[in-house]
């Protein structure tokens, strides 16, 4: 049984260090600043099994546009403990925290093209993306971002919204009268899927899909060319939707590649979009 605990001690955090370097395998988060981090509006939570610590999620408090916000800068999962809904419950459990410390609105980032993250932070969790972050962090060498532009999705997951709270896992959150237009088609390479952008002349309708791919991390690692083209292809068809107040609210799932779905952001009737 997975039991979740919020971490404030130095051995605690310690336990954190340990496991983040193992499932990045690169230099860890200082101590004294996930101590100061979690005494000043931070939020640390632990899954343990038992006494082992095989998850957690890090979060500190931002400020921007007059508003402040809780950053989810990290959610990691011990190998051995992946694809048993733990990063679900991390997620849900910070939620139900963030509430509580008087958040109302949760940010973070993560690879558009990590569909898996996507299907979570999207479709279940009902965050929602307007905002690409063309090579986030630059240059990175650890086993799961070297090699490519870290372009990043930046996610906000409206708290205490009726969007949120109405809950329920449904492949589409929002209401579409009508199947949504792709702008993009795909071909194959063999194994793998190759996209060709279709945008329209003009952008339109109720709802557009872009499809990406499945297992980016083994397209990277045996078609390391075909992965950078997915990158860039994608970014630009991303920024031009975005561009024009599209947003993307869910990730469908099929058996040979995965769609995002984007819906005009007024359809999602918000109090307000804070950029």
């Amino acid at each position: 049984m997975i039991v979740l605990k919020k971490l404030i001690t130095r051995s605690e955090l310690e336990a954190v260090q340990n496991l983040e370097f193992l499932v990045w395998d690169m230099p860890t988060i200082p101590l004294h600043q996930t101590m100061t981090a979690v005494k000043n509006g931070g939020l640390i939570i632990g899954a343990y099994d038992g006494d082992k610590l095989v998850g957690f999620s890090y979060g500190f408090a931002g400020f921007s546009h007059g508003e402040s916000y809780l950053c989810s800068h990290m959610l990691g999962i011990h190998p051995d403990y992946r694809s048993q809904k733990i990063g679900e419950q991390l997620k849900l459990r910070q939620r139900e925290l963030a509430i509580e410390m008087g958040y109302t609105r949760m940010k973070w980032t993560y690879d558009p093209l990590e569909t898996r993250n996507g299907y979570l932070n999207l479709t279940k969790l009902r965050g929602i993306c307007d905002t690409y972050v063309v090579d986030c962090y630059g240059e990175m060498e650890d086993g799961l971002n070297s090699g490519l532009p870290t372009d990043r999705f930046e996610v906000h997951w409206h708290l205490t919204s009726d969007y949120v709270e109405s809950g329920g896992e449904r492949p589409i959150p929002v209401q579409i009268e009508h199947e949504p237009v792709s702008v993009g088609r795909i071909s194959w390479n063999g194994k793998y899927p190759v996209l060709e952008p279709a945008l329209p002349d003009k952008l339109e309708a109720a709802a557009y899909s872009i499809p990406v791919p499945k297992n980016f991390q083994e397209m990277k690692k045996n078609a390391p060319q075909l992965a950078l083209d997915w990158r860039m292809k994608s970014r630009d068809l991303f920024i031009e939707l975005f561009s024009k107040n599209y947003v993307v609210v869910a990730l469908t799932q099929y058996e040979e590649y995965n769609t995002y779905i984007l819906v005009p952001i007024q359809t999602l009737q918000l109090k307000e979009i804070v950029q």
